[in-house]
């Protein structure tokens, strides 16, 4: 059996600039029946063990450190044994969350994980935050954006460690050319296509977010 693309959503809160929020965050996990990924873990363990149901987890990727997305990471690391893999240039955002304990390891530009017989290709997507990062599976058409793209525009870039030009340019290079086809699957809220919001770049680009 090839690899699939499980999901659950799981609510909580996100906080940063003195403000709170609350939130609910998509968690995907990529694998077949026996292992497996987890992209993200926003804010309860026993959801995302759920949808793991058993399987070895490979490594928890972060798509960013922003405290809804990484909130249980540590306590999952501990639960499953898998590393968690965050982009360096989030360090300094992840530490606002979890200052005594480190990431596992790091994701670069670039870098290919495998799972189930699975590609998954590291994009580092800046922006929203500094180390933002999506993880392409060209095997399976689609692309894990966190808060990089959503249905309908750019993530948000009006807190701290984030900047609207930069999310942009990520946007622009290194996600709307990928084929029109592939499915994109958000951090927050509902799936589109890189086919869907392709046309709207100048859109975005007018109202500046």
């Amino acid at each position: 059996m090839g690899a699939r693309v499980d999901h659950a959503v799981t609510s909580g809160t996100f906080s940063l600039d003195g403000q709170t929020f609350d939130v609910d965050n998509n968690v995907w996990v990529i694998g077949d029946d026996t292992e497996c990924v987890v992209v993200d873990a926003p804010h309860d363990v026993a959801a995302i063990r759920a949808v793991v149901a058993g399987r070895r987890v490979r490594a928890i990727l972060a798509t960013h450190a922003h405290d809804d997305h990484v909130r249980v990471a540590p306590a999952l690391s501990r639960a499953t044994g898998a590393p968690v893999l965050l982009h360096p240039a989030d360090r300094v955002l992840w530490d606002l969350v979890h200052p005594d304990e480190a990431p596992g390891g790091q994701l670069l530009d670039g870098q290919t994980l495998t799972v189930a017989g699975t590609d998954l290709i590291v994009l580092h997507t800046p922006g929203h935050s500094p180390g933002a990062c999506s993880f392409h599976a060209p095997r399976l058409g689609v692309v894990f954006t966190g808060d990089t793209l959503f249905a309908g525009g750019p993530g948000a870039t009006g807190r701290s460690y984030s900047d609207f030009g930069t999310i942009i340019r990520s946007v622009r290079d290194l996600l709307l050319t990928l084929p029109p086809e592939t499915v994109v699957h958000t951090g927050h809220g509902d799936s589109t296509t890189i086919g869907a919001e392709a046309p709207h770049l100048d859109e975005w680009l007018a109202r500046g977010h």
